[in-house]
């Protein structure tokens, strides 16, 4: 059974940074051919579930636009771990942040895996 473990969350300043980490325990089994989604997701208190920033299994990254040029996605194999490095964070970034993996892509409901989520806090 696959297991996503999330950290790195916290409280910051504006214009501070946080790098957020996301542990793959557990085998996706995913086909040679397929095209796994890996990723972040962020949702602040009243407002739903947003992609933030997405890597599928031959590393094309997609940045949702809010955080582009503020936040680098990137993966270590080895490691089995999904990084998301924020710079230069704003109040608006204040959300619970999910790690979540598709091993099929295409982030479809009843296959994705979800981590249990890491507060980040930004302060003006």
């Amino acid at each position: 059974q696959v297991q996503l473990v999330e950290s790195g969350g916290g409280s910051v300043q504006a214009g501070g940074s946080l790098r957020l980490s996301c542990v793959v325990h557990g085998a996706l089994h995913v086909d040679t051919n397929s095209d796994y989604y890996m990723g972040w997701f962020r949702q602040a208190p009243g407002k739903a579930r947003t992609a933030v920033a997405q890597i599928t299994a031959n590393g094309t990254t997609t940045y949702a636009d809010f955080v582009k040029g503020r936040f680098t996605l990137s993966r270590d194999n080895a490691k089995n771990t999904l990084l998301l490095q924020m710079n230069n964070l704003q109040p608006e970034d204040t959300a619970n942040y999910y790690c979540a993996v598709d091993p099929l892509g295409g982030w479809v409901p009843w296959r994705t895996i979800w981590g249990q989520g890491t507060q980040v806090t930004v302060s003006s």
